[in-house]
């Protein structure tokens, strides 16, 4: 394993970061999620493999994710070798009949004052290496949530704070105003960031580079279409509401991008999966990409991909036949699966 800065800070992370939306009670918003003693075998061998950062996030899974995750990480290892990121914005409704809505919620004092203990007491620790807001609140003003999230750092309840898919003038803006005020600035960016969907590419990574902020892409395997050849399909594929809207607004064009990455993982004789994440790693602006797996040997697949180094010709290839899309990432609001 390979670990980095995250961006200008001293904190030290594992070149491969595992994401924890897979793990969970299943609900109608996701249904193919893995049970804790699924969960727990994939989060003790990303241990073994080196791996030291761990995303979740306080909805996913109505909050099961973040209470698997701090149990198994208790069980397996010692809270100060491991970097815990948890996020803060989306709320969960259970409607009379059962049924879960995922909905906007907001970045106010009184909801990220009321979400960070309830983080802290579902994952079983007493800080959180890294908090996120999940999203943009266009509803508070960002002078609100700044000054609190700065207030969770003086008062040792989070380490440092990152931000997750919004407008780089909108990071740009909150990044100001913690910064006129001496508060605590963003040290993360975590982005939509793949080879099917490269509109980061144009304001938001420049503007990191520049911040010297960490960049932890999520969804780097395009929510598994980067993992198959074209066509293929799979349980989180056929009821991931988000997914199917991210992946069928430009199919053509997505499709010449998958078929180029199949190419490539045939000639060289690996899974498609690691040919995607070595062209985000071999990239000097990623700092650690998000992996969700529900299989072992997804894991491992991407933990090989450190040392793979695609060739100039192999990136161009799988680069050239992508082509503009639509803004993706910033989930609207009053969201529903």
């Amino acid at each position: 394993m390979e670990y980095v800065r995250l961006g200008y800070t001293g904190l030290k992370v594992s070149r491969i970061c595992l994401g924890c939306m897979s793990f969970g009670v299943p609900n109608n918003i996701w249904p193919w999620v893995l049970d804790e003693d699924q969960s727990r075998t994939i989060i003790k061998r990303a241990l073994e493999l080196g791996i030291n950062f761990f995303d979740t996030a306080n909805v996913y899974s109505d909050g099961t994710s973040e209470e698997i995750l701090g149990r198994a990480l208790k069980d397996f290892a010692k809270r100060d070798e491991v970097v815990i990121a948890t996020k803060v914005f989306f709320r969960i409704r259970t409607k009379p009949d059962g049924t879960k809505i995922l909905e906007d919620g907001d970045l106010s004092r009184k909801s990220i004052m009321i979400e960070i203990d309830k983080s802290l007491k579902r994952l079983g620790t007493d800080y959180i290496d890294l908090y996120q807001i999940h999203r943009w609140d266009a509803t508070t003003p960002i002078e609100e949530t700044m000054e609190t999230l700065h207030d969770l750092v003086k008062a040792g309840k989070v380490r440092y704070i990152g931000a997750s898919s919004m407008y780089a003038w909108q990071f740009f803006k909150a990044q100001h105003v913690a910064r006129i005020h001496n508060w605590t600035k963003f040290v993360s960016m975590q982005n939509y960031y793949n080879l099917l969907y490269r509109e980061e590419e144009r304001e938001m990574i420049p503007l990191c580079r520049d911040m010297g902020v960490g960049i932890i892409p999520y969804s780097p395997l395009a929510k598994g279409w980067l993992t198959r050849p074209w066509g293929g399909q799979t349980t989180r594929s056929e009821t991931d509401t988000v997914a199917k809207r991210f992946y069928s607004v430009m199919p053509e064009a997505d499709r010449k991008v998958i078929e180029a990455v199949t190419q490539v993982a045939e000639e060289r004789g690996i899974p498609m999966a690691q040919v995607a994440l070595s062209w985000l790693l071999n990239k000097e602006e990623i700092t650690a990409p998000i992996i969700g797996v529900t299989k072992l040997n997804y894991l491992e697949d991407a933990v090989s991909a450190l040392s793979i180094k695609l060739t100039d010709e192999e990136i161009r290839k799988l680069e050239e036949p992508y082509i503009p899309h639509p803004v993706m990432g910033l989930i609207p609001p009053n969201v529903q699966r």
